[in-house]
């Protein structure tokens, strides 16, 4: 059962993560591969506010402004000028920022990894399994903020205009939506999903390096892409299914194998349904 329950909360960290790849893409239609490494820097922004003598609640409200602003940073420095270019270039350029942002990491608190002294919050007893408030919390805030995100895209006014410009750029710009907005404000919501993701992370792992978000970044796209990349819903169910599919892995068949058999996942979900588990077809016009 503690398997169980700590694949659920891993698969939870997966899916804040794989939110902020699937709306940049369903809004943006690009593969935002530096996403991963905002999560190092908000787990680096926890570490630092403990250093100086914060608090964790000061700790995340740290995390969840600087990734904040890092995002809207990003996306208007190195993304926006490339609006309207080739495919390959954004995905160049994502790499670059990437690598960028791991080497200021480096110069900054340099290459050997960070402890992070998280407070201990204990365990409680659940049908006779020892679960830490640590994984309980995770899932638990996850899916409140999953449910509010939901909320936010299908109610708010600014969540239809993502939604607009999400199926056609060129009617909602011509509707009066501001389309540079709407993406800065996706890139915005994205990287305070990885703030949060980067605390909940560190609970399990409490050590901070330049390097911290590259696999989490990885199978949190992974879980996008089975989920169904564009997919709100999908991000959540591939990111659940990915995290209790490796803690399995790690408990009952190798945890060396455990990575490879998460990619062989995807690899037999892309191989019976391309579009992942919710993703639709898109016929293009030509």
């Amino acid at each position: 059962m503690s398997v169980i329950f700590d694949g659920l909360s891993l698969g939870a960290i997966y899916a804040l993560i794989a939110l902020g790849y699937t709306m940049v893409y369903g809004i943006a239609k690009m593969l935002n591969f530096a996403h991963g490494d905002i999560i190092m820097v908000g787990a680096y922004a926890v570490f630092t506010t403990l250093a100086a003598g914060g608090n964790l609640a000061i700790g995340v409200l740290a995390s969840v402004i600087v990734c904040t602003l890092m995002g809207i940073i990003i996306e208007k420095v190195a993304y926006r000028p490339l609006r309207g270019v080739t495919p390959i270039a954004v995905l160049i350029t994502a790499i670059g920022v990437s690598y960028l942002l791991q080497s200021i990491a480096q110069l900054i608190f340099g290459a050997k990894a960070q402890s992070v002294s998280l407070p201990s919050l204990g365990a409680v007893n659940i049908a006779g399994t020892n679960v830490s408030v640590s994984s309980i919390l995770t899932m638990g805030i996850s899916a409140v903020i999953m449910i509010a995100l939901t909320l936010f895209i299908k109610k708010t006014r600014t969540g239809r205009a993502m939604l607009a410009v999400s199926e056609d750029r060129g009617a909602a710009q011509l509707m009066g939506i501001n389309v540079n907005k709407i993406i800065t404000v996706t890139f915005a919501i994205g990287s305070a999903l990885a703030a949060f993701a980067s605390v909940f992370y560190l609970f399990q792992i409490p050590t901070a390096e330049p390097t911290l978000g590259s696999m989490p970044g990885i199978k949190a796209f992974t879980a996008a892409v089975i989920g169904g990349i564009g997919s709100i819903p999908g991000a959540m169910i591939g990111g659940i299914l990915l995290g209790v599919i490796e803690n399995l892995s790690k408990a009952y068949i190798s945890s060396q194998m455990s990575d490879a058999i998460v990619f062989l996942i995807l690899i037999i979900v892309l191989l019976v349904k391309p579009t992942g588990i919710l993703g639709k077809k898109i016929n293009e016009k030509v």
